[in-house]
């Protein structure tokens, strides 16, 4: 992809996402995940409905007015975006691949960060961590996400949740809200997953194809695994092929479910073909 054309889709990118952070998500996200505390900010003429605990009496009794302690949240939070790039991101069947809509996710979320002044950092995954970028605040630093989600080669085609996880632990010593969006093809990380959501504030976006959950009868054919390149003739009349199929495929979706549910991290489940405006928002909401 060349330079013009990249811009050209970051550009496109920023302004479908921006507009949903700035009059959707920023006030939700606000009141979703908290700061660390309240710090102090100035003192002010008492007005009627304050709370007379925050009186301070020292300038009260100094002016023979009574004046309050004003306290603000002290946020400063981090965000960390975990994207799987692995091949099975390539796949979709609707207007849009998933690893499309897990961009456009990851974009709403960074700006809705940015607009609260947070920190975002990007961890992108295969079967190992291909690229790290330290959080930072502020426009520049979530479009160099965006560019680094649209245009980033992956040197692997498989997936390991719980790599990632560890390198995610590793890196980030103070409390971060940690998204991780992938389908979670994927085995062996419920314990690692328990560590980290001891510690961050977790949260697992699956984004998947109506078409992955069960597999079509279309007669005899070639398919590749994107995620090892190896092709298949595959007999899609076979009931035992597509039940195998679909064995597989649920038993990878609950052990996902069970992997959150049990580690106390939230889960969002988001269809291509679905809204994932609502989704998001309905999870601020009940979280909020």
């Amino acid at each position: 992809m060349d330079t013009k054309e990249l811009l050209k889709k970051v550009r496109k990118i920023e302004i479908k996402t921006r507009r949903l952070s700035d009059h959707i998500f920023g006030g939700e996200y606000h009141s979703t995940f908290k700061g660390r505390g309240m710090t102090f900010s100035e003192v002010r003429q008492y007005q009627y409905g304050d709370d007379v605990r925050n009186i301070d009496w020292n300038v009260t009794a100094r002016t023979n007015l009574p004046h309050i302690k004003v306290f603000e949240e002290e946020r400063e939070l981090i965000m960390m975006l975990m994207v799987d790039i692995s091949g099975s991101e390539l796949f979709g069947t609707e207007e849009q691949f998933k690893n499309e809509v897990v961009t456009e996710i990851a974009a709403t979320l960074a700006f809705s960060a940015t607009q609260n002044n947070d920190k975002i950092g990007l961890i992108l995954f295969t079967d190992d961590v291909e690229l790290y970028i330290p959080p930072k605040k502020g426009r520049s630093h979530v479009l160099r996400i965006i560019r680094e989600l649209i245009e980033f080669k992956p040197k692997s085609k498989g997936t390991n949740v719980a790599e990632a996880l560890k390198f995610m632990r590793n890196v980030m010593k103070k409390k971060a809200i940690v998204f991780v969006l992938s389908d979670f093809i994927a085995d062996d990380y419920k314990q690692t997953l328990k560590i980290a959501a001891g510690k961050h504030d977790v949260t697992g976006i699956r984004v998947f194809d109506k078409r992955e959950e069960e597999m079509p009868n279309i007669g005899m054919v070639q398919m590749q695994d994107e995620e090892t390149g190896e092709f298949l003739l595959v007999n899609t009349q076979s009931k035992t092929v597509r039940k195998n199929y679909s064995k597989f495929y649920h038993e990878k979706v609950a052990y996902y479910k069970d992997s959150f549910a049990k580690s106390g991290a939230g889960t969002i489940d988001c269809r291509v073909d679905e809204s994932y405006v609502k989704k998001l928002l309905g999870y601020f909401k009940r979280r909020g």
